[in-house]
Order: structure tokens, then sequence, then C-alpha cells
């Protein structure tokens, strides 16, 4: 997402966003009154969860850019007054929140504002129970079939060539899971960009990492890529054709017909799962010794 665009310039962070990652509502009058500050000093109480707290009002305020490198461990450090032990620590937090990114050899990013949280909703779902599949379905419907109506009545044309070209791409790479898959999902992030509802749209970019995981599941049945090419096309043409009524039943059938497919391998997944985990014995003959395959006899060669 622009760094420029009006969710990051917000004069202060988003009460819900704050609770969120532990700030509590006490605490945002702390925040306001800090906030022409930039990186002094912290309190010494619990001193990472400090170092944390502080950390995540800055990158919540948008004081870096998302992509943006932040200053190296060693400049922080000063900055803050810490050991770079409780740094460490509380950029590891920041980390697994999906707030920052640390990149080998290169240095520590701020990751896109629809990744914070997203890990942790990632490994709440990856226990992959029938259930928690169940709840991303309903999540998606949700958020989704909404958005395609909105996109049908607000879309530009700006818009719908944005959502073209990936139905483009998503037409020519049948083939090749791994691209389909990039196209797919970015052809849902473009018709959320195209209902112009900023909530929403960062809804669906909040579950983002969740719909690779659940395209990627669908596409390695044979035949759902074509299939799934067919329902994005009803889904543009009635986006194209401002029919809100259309694009909302064409998204519905699209997400439920992938549900079905994500749910018959989650529990072909499990069954597998379960299978490993107490593999059948080997079935006993009478004496309770296992059964011996009987060696061939070799033929006898003639005149012998």
């Amino acid at each position: 997402m622009d760094a420029k665009c009006k969710y990051f310039s917000q004069p202060s962070p988003p009460l819900a966003l704050g609770i969120a990652v532990g700030i509590s509502p006490s605490d945002w009058s702390i925040i306001k009154a800090v906030s022409h500050q930039f990186l002094t000093p912290v309190n010494r109480t619990t001193l990472t969860s400090d170092i944390y707290r502080k950390m995540v009002t800055h990158l919540i305020r948008g004081d870096w850019s998302p992509g943006e490198r932040i200053p190296p461990e060693r400049e922080l450090c000063l900055q803050l007054g810490v050991g770079r032990a409780s740094l460490r620590e509380a950029l590891k937090a920041l980390e697994i929140m999906g707030m920052i990114e640390t990149r080998l050899g290169d240095g520590t990013y701020v990751c896109q504002r629809s990744e914070f949280l997203s890990r942790p909703l990632l490994w709440a779902i990856t226990s992959s129970s029938e259930a928690e599949a169940q709840e991303l379905v309903e999540a998606r419907k949700l958020i989704e079939v909404e958005l395609a109506g909105l996109a049908a009545e607000r879309a530009t044309p700006a818009d719908l060539k944005e959502i073209g070209v990936h139905l483009d791409q998503m037409e020519s790479s049948t083939g090749d899971v791994d691209q389909f898959q990039r196209s797919d999902i970015a052809f849902h992030v473009a018709v959320a960009q195209a209902s112009h509802n900023n909530i929403l749209m960062n809804a669906l970019l909040l579950i983002r990492n969740l719909l690779h995981n659940w395209i990627g599941s669908t596409l390695r049945i044979q035949g759902v890529a074509e299939r799934a090419l067919q329902q994005h096309q009803r889904i543009f043409l009635a986006v194209a054709k401002k029919d809100p009524a259309g694009a909302r039943a064409a998204m519905q059938n699209h997400l439920q017909e992938m549900a079905a497919f994500l749910l018959e391998s989650e529990k072909a997944r499990s069954k597998a799962a379960d299978s490993s985990q107490h593999p059948v014995s080997e079935k006993p003959d009478v004496r309770g010794t296992p059964r011996q395959k009987p060696e061939k006899v070799p033929a006898l060669r003639p005149g012998l």
C-alpha cells in the first residue's frame, strides 16, 4: 500500500489496532502527550515491554513508512537509552506481530500496514481444523461479497483495467499453480481496491496470508484452476457492467464452490495426518506372527 495514502497520514493511531497490539485505552493519553517526541529514552520499569510499546507507538503513528528501514540496533540503543539485549527482545516481539521484518545482512524494515497482526492470525488457523477452515469461509463471504457489490457500483476505468490485468494473468497460467495463485490473490485485492472502501479492503488484506493458504490448497486439486478462472470471469463481467447484484452473486457462488474444495482438502489432509500417526499394523496369521510373502519357486530347467 502506498505509504502516502490517507490510512498512514492519520494524526493519531487507530484505537482498535492499538488495543490489539497491547496498548490499553488509558495509554492513549500518554501517546498523545509524546506525539511530538521521537525515540526518546524510555522509563526503566519492565524494560523490554516499554521498548516494545514505544516502538509500536512509532510504527502505528507512521513515523516510519512501510518498507522503510528502521535505524540499526546500535543507533536505537543510543536513542532509547537501553541495552542491546532488551532491544533485541522487543524487536523479536514486533517481528512476531508482523510489524517489522529482519532481512539477514540488510537490516530491519517496516512491514506493510496490512501485515500488522496477520502472522498471529495466520498461526491461529494453521492447525487447519475443519471448524477453523469454516470460519475463514464465513469471513471471506462477509467481506468479499460486499466488496464485489461496491466495486460494481464504484469501479473506475483504471480499476477495471487493473482487475483485467490479473484476470489475463490467470488465464495464461492455468498450468502454473504458483503464478495462478499470485494472480488469483491479486485479482481479489484489485476488486477490493475498486470498492473504494478502505476499511473493508484492509479487512481483506489482514487475511491475505490466509487466502494464500486457501487458494494454494484448492489449486492442487485437478480442474480447480480452470473452474476458478471461469468464476473470476463472471465476477469481472458483473463489475464491468455495473451490476452490483450480479457481482455479489458471482462472488458468493465462487466462494461457496471454492469453500467446498477447501474443506475437502482439509479433510484429506487430516485423514492423512491421522494415518501417519496411527499406521495400520501388518495383519498377523493364525499363529500370531506376521504373514510372510511366499517365496517364488524358480522353475526347473528341462532335463533337471
